[in-house]
């Protein structure tokens, strides 16, 4: 039992002997567990108060409070379990535990303190400059008062006494006493006044008149100011200016206002013309016209409505405008700005609105609002400039009062519908686009909302930005608010395009009258669907022939000879070989297996295609947008807490089932609790990473194709995922540990499951980009629990023994293992090779264990990184 290696030996790792056999054929080399022997002839019984392992020359005592009753041979932890956490490992649960009241408490709270301070300043600037534009107001009102006094004054004194001139600046400096007199308000509104007087180029406020020469030399500018209150006050100011200067100059273009409110010179937006000729979708393998013959223009500083009947292609149609209609072929041109150029050229001053609202639920509507404005305006504005913009923003579509409240999910409750939406239509305005497409903005909206939203879009079109959005049932005060009204019918015909004053005056010059009290476009779609046949016998198949012969524009010619029904359908005259080929199921089968293929070509290759830059804007760089990415998923994370801690519960429950469960054998070097611990952690672990990307699948692609960096938003979630890859080891530890009582140290424990947590987060993060979110669960589940069984396996053959040695589980179970097997010395030595490599381990692979772990998570990372990029959903 005193064995020594003996010296000049090249390899001391097992020992010296002749052979080595496992423990379960040479037991008789050890001392029985509850006993010690310190000679090879002497076997003690342990005595109470201590324990003996299997193989002890001594016995070792126990630790105070712990059961260990006489030939034990281990110390009964399992009664002292709640009293050890505090005491063995205070440290770690103390601060764990506090850590964990302090984030689920204190999270939500600490976020609402700071966001009623932010509204506290915010309001108090409000409020200033509110008081600040009514002195003004009211003291130019009586300047205005006491000139045209005086001018009457002296016109009568003039008349009177035309010799004296004295008496005239008299009678001129006494009715300015009196009109001055007549118009003081309290003493807080004349001192007010006299500030601004005092200080005339004061920011706060109307500091100037029109037309000072020196304007731009005194404006106060954006990078000069740095506190909140200041930046607060600084927008809120301007926004008062322009109130006033729009109901003083009613006539003038929102550029002109803000010019003059702002006393500086404004920044002109790019102009972007969309011209269109002959637009012309096929679906690739089945010969169906989705658009066909569309022949138009969107103009700048214009208000465009699409409308047209279920299944007439409207969403196609701005599909086709933003170049990313996939799965088609198309025909004709489509020009930007008289140039045949791409859409994407100019992808990050183009806005696109999608039906649905893919709006982070967890964020407020000022925090949804300033993410993308800081992502995506300029890099080179100063940041009080920005807060202007989503200060207009907020104003203009009325969320003021709903600013600080949650936008809400499904499982809890926000903000109302009406009011999510308009946050949709504010993320693209707060970027200040030059193009601006919206798909059915107002669905979902009541009449007063729905106006609200179109006046803003309005006061955008008269900064110049091209506006064109699908609409569905305007009411008639809404349907004259637009500029040009495109008419669709099925199979993306056009049956209209042009200014809405001119709709029914060209309608009724085909014989087409609208009834009273029915608006206009809800008339002409119940003709395309049918419901109303006209009263001139023309079928509804004929109007987009008509507004092509109107228009003088090329007519197909299966459109002139044509059955209404190939019309409808868009088939040409010889789609009916076609038709009878595709009776065949095989043949049905292939053409949606290539039509599958094609769709899925097309995204990709929009994903990958690279178009030069012409937007002439600089956004920030990767780092920056990294930083607010990281911003804004920690207060998702902290709005999550209670998640969080259901994980860690979770996990300290299951440390604490299989450390009790599991009992250490040395045969096997603890091989069992090991191998529960590896599923148990792999599988908890992978279900909770697959939320950091699961979730916002359809936000990551509205952002990503605004032109916001792919790579910080992956980078961000990754690193707030390594706070969890750090804890998660420890939580699980500091219940399994002390229950299971291994020979292995703490901190070879941690390291291992730290290496096992890093990896499965990567694979998680596969699943989760790749799959569907219940297939990526299902994949969760199945893959730990499978790989570790083909781990494990005693006798392996052919694949399955090539596959063991290429799996993570098995990976950690060699580092485990290795790690305890360590600390067994003296006769262990002896017979622990053979153990050992009867499940292929090695002593010296516990560095290459780890460091395959971490590799496998670092190529995870990019596979999922390369997924994110290459197969998003449509």
């Amino acid at each position: 039992y005193g064995y020594q290696i003996p010296p000049g030996k090249n390899n001391h790792t097992c020992g010296s002997a002749d052979s080595w056999v496992p423990v379960g054929e040479g037991g008789e080399l050890f001392c029985s567990p509850g006993s010690y022997c310190p000679t090879t002839t002497i076997t003690i019984p342990c005595s109470s108060g201590h324990y003996c392992q299997m193989g002890s020359t001594s016995q070792t005592s126990c630790f105070k409070l712990t059961s260990c009753p006489p030939n034990t041979a281990n110390q009964n932890l399992h009664a002292y379990g709640i009293i050890l956490i505090v005491s063995e490992s205070i440290f770690v649960q103390v601060i764990l535990t506090t850590s964990l009241l302090i984030i689920v408490n204190c999270s939500d709270q600490a976020l609402s303190t700071r966001e009623r301070r932010a509204a506290k300043r915010r309001e108090d600037a409000a409020k200033h400059a509110r008081e600040t534009a009514q002195a003004r107001h009211r003291w130019k009102a009586a300047q205005d008062l006491s000139k045209i006094r005086q001018i009457g004054l002296q016109e009568q004194i003039s008349r009177t006494f035309s010799r004296k001139k004295s008496s005239k600046q008299g009678g001129a400096m006494e009715s300015m006493d009196k009109s001055q007199t007549s118009n003081d308000g309290s003493k807080d509104l004349t001192n007010m006044v006299r500030s601004i007087d005092d200080d005339p180029h004061g920011h706060d406020g109307f500091h100037m008149k029109i037309g000072d020469k020196n304007i731009k030399k005194h404006a106060p500018k954006g990078k000069q100011l740095h506190t909140h209150s200041q930046i607060f006050k600084y927008a809120y100011g301007q926004l008062e200016k322009e109130k006033a200067m729009e109901e003083d100059h009613s006539n003038m273009t929102f550029s002109g206002v803000i010019s003059m409110a702002t006393d500086t010179d404004v920044r002109s937006r790019p102009v972007i013309e969309v011209a269109f000729k002959d637009l012309t979708l096929t679906l690739k393998g089945k010969k169906k016209h989705l658009l066909r013959c569309v022949t138009g223009k969107l103009m700048p500083g214009r208000v465009s409505a699409v409308m047209g009947p279920s299944g007439a292609g409207k969403t196609t149609f701005l599909s086709a405008l933003l170049g990313k209609a996939t799965g088609c072929t198309r025909t004709g041109s489509i020009l930007i700005n008289g140039k045949n150029e791409s859409i994407l050229c100019y992808k990050k001053i183009v806005g696109f609105v999608p039906q649905d609202d893919t709006v982070h639920g967890n964020l407020t509507v000022e925090e949804n609002l300033r993410f993308n404005a800081r992502c995506r305006l300029s890099a080179d504005m100063p940041k009080a400039d920005k807060v202007l913009v989503i200060e207009r923003v907020i104003e203009s579509l009325g969320l003021q009062a709903v600013r600080d409240s949650l936008v809400g999910t499904v499982e809890k409750r926000g903000i109302s519908g009406g009011q999510r939406k308009r946050v949709n239509v504010g993320i693209e305005m707060v970027m200040e686009p030059s193009l601006l497409i919206l798909d059915e903005p107002t669905t979902g909206l009541d009449s007063s909302s729905s106006q609200l939203l179109l006046k803003a879009l309005r006061r955008e079109a008269l900064e110049g930005v091209n506006i064109c959005m699908v609409i569905h049932q305007p009411s008639y005060a809404m349907f004259k608010m637009f500029d040009d009204f495109i008419l669709l019918a099925k199979g993306g015909l056009t049956v209209y395009h042009g200014p809405t004053k001119k709709v029914e005056e060209y309608f009724s010059g085909i014989g087409i009258v609208v009834p009273d009290r029915v608006t206009p476009p809800d008339h002409y779609i119940d003709i395309l669907e049918g419901i109303i046949k006209p009263s001139n016998n023309m079928t509804h198949e004929e109007l987009p022939v008509r507004w092509m012969l109107h228009n003088g524009y090329p007519v197909p010619p299966d459109m002139l000879e044509g059955s209404s029904e190939k019309t409808q359908m868009g088939d040409d005259t010889d789609d009916h070989h076609g038709v009878v080929e595709e009776h065949s199921f095989a043949g049905e089968l292939w053409q949606d297996v290539r039509c599958h293929v094609e769709l899925h070509k097309d995204q990709v290759h929009l994903n990958f295609l690279q178009s030069k830059d012409l937007s002439n804007r600089r956004n920030p760089s990767i780092l920056r947008q990294y930083r607010y990415y990281l911003g804004r998923v920690t207060k998702q994370r902290l709005r999550e807490a209670r998640l969080q801690a259901a994980d860690l519960l979770i996990l300290l429950l299951a440390g604490a089932c299989l450390g009790t469960l599991a009992k250490v054998d040395d045969e096997t070097f603890g091989s069992t609790g090991y191998t529960y611990t590896v599923i148990a952690v792999s599988l908890l672990c992978m279900i909770s990473a697959l939320r950091s990307f699961s979730l916002d699948k359809l936000h990551y692609m509205r952002e990503s194709a605004s032109g916001i960096s792919s790579l910080a938003y992956f980078l961000s979630k990754d690193t707030l995922d390594l706070f969890n890859t750090i804890l998660k080891p420890l939580v699980y530890l500091s219940m399994f540990y002390f229950f299971n009582s291994p020979r292995s140290t703490f901190e070879d424990n941690y390291v291992v499951l730290l290496c096992l947590v890093y990896c499965v987060t990567g694979l998680a993060y596969i699943f989760a980009i790749y799959l569907e979110p219940s297939s990526a669960q299902l994949c969760s589940v199945l893959v730990p629990v499978v790989l570790t069984l083909v781990a494990t396996q005693e006798e392996q053959t052919g694949l399955v023994k090539y596959l063991g040695r290429l799996c993570f589980p098995k990976w950690a179970m060699e580092a485990f293992i290795i790690a305890n097997a360590e600390r067994y010395s003296g006769v262990w030595l002896l017979t622990r090779c053979a153990s050992l490599r009867q499940s292929n381990y090695a002593l010296s692979h516990w560095s290459l264990s780890l460091s395959l772990l971490i590799l496998t998570g670092v190529i995870s990372r990019f596979v999922a990184y390369f997924l994110l990029i290459t197969f998003q959903k449509k």
